[in-house]
């Protein structure tokens, strides 16, 4: 009797679609924030950008049915925006208005990773031998970073950009620990309050519109809203629940390759041996960190 060959796994076109969007939309908006600071200020275009995501994905969860999340849950959700989006979205969206080179800041926010192992030793988490070697690569990769012309010539920009990837990095191990609303609610009132905070920020800083902004400030903010920040982060969770959590946060390994070739190609931006260097050695670093979990998917 002869035996039916088992029929190919088909890769799914959302795959794909979801990939694409993780790796080449998320890396291209460090450019859209470049071109969109050339004439908003940048707190207020950070913050009117997420709260109109975060208002539009609020509508679309109660659409399809989801509750009102509870006092506790929007307290919690709020601190994470605040870290997430106020602090880590935030802070890159000042230092790329103080002239961090839009490829420059992609590769500084790859660090997370770094950060977020260092973090989680406050909450229990105990690194392996591996892990503390890609953090002292990552750290190396940081040094040289900072010796580039890029950030030696915005100092606060360079202090800014590294606390905007260790404000995200505590905010994602944090939130493990925090009672948020379920599936999109989460993001949706993340968005709310730290778009709010940053808005607050911008009056309180003295932010103002010297006039309104341009057809491409306005085509920015709306690639960001739609783009950046609806449909890039739909399709990270669309990975996180059908591949490899490895493979989904391989963004942090292709975000600072696409962010430096389109600032190169579209903003005339140049990147100069220490940031190549620093790419090379940050990259690596994340490589090391993401070893052991590759390791104990294939193991299982």
């Amino acid at each position: 009797m002869s035996v039916m060959p088992l029929p190919k796994p088909r890769v799914s076109l959302t795959l794909v679609a979801a990939f694409f969007a993780l790796y080449f939309i998320w890396g291209s908006t460090y450019l859209v924030i470049r071109i969109g600071v050339e004439s908003w200020p940048p707190m207020l275009m950070a913050g009117c950008r997420f709260v109109i995501a975060g208002g539009l994905l609020f509508a679309w969860s109660l659409w399809r049915g989801a509750p009102l999340p509870s006092a506790k849950q929007w307290l919690s959700a709020g601190a994470i925006g605040i870290l997430l989006l106020s602090g880590g979205n935030g802070g890159v969206t000042v230092a790329e208005h103080w002239g961090v080179a839009s490829g420059v800041a992609a590769l500084a926010v790859a660090t997370v990773p770094l950060f977020t192992l260092v973090f989680g030793r406050i909450f229990g988490h105990r690194n392996s031998l591996l892990e503390w070697s890609g953090i002292g690569l990552g750290l190396c990769g940081i040094v040289l970073l900072n010796l580039g012309s890029n950030l030696q010539g915005s100092p606060a920009g360079a202090a800014l950009i590294v606390f905007a990837a260790a404000s995200w990095a505590f905010g994602s191990v944090w939130s493990k620990r925090l009672p948020l609303p379920a599936g999109p609610m989460a993001s949706a009132v993340e968005m709310l309050v730290g778009g709010v905070a940053l808005l607050i920020g911008s009056q309180i800083s003295g932010e103002h519109l010297q006039q309104m902004p341009d057809v491409r400030g306005w085509l920015a903010l709306g690639y960001l809203v739609v783009f950046g920040s609806i449909i890039a982060f739909s399709a990270y969770i669309y990975l996180l629940n059908n591949v490899r959590p490895a493979a989904a946060t391989s963004y942090a390994f292709v975000n600072p390759a696409v962010a430096v070739l389109l600032g190169v190609l579209f903003a005339g931006e140049s990147i100069g041996w220490p940031e190549a260097l620093a790419m090379a050695v940050i990259i690596g670093a994340v490589v090391l960190i993401g070893l052991p979990q590759w390791r104990g998917r294939a193991e299982g």
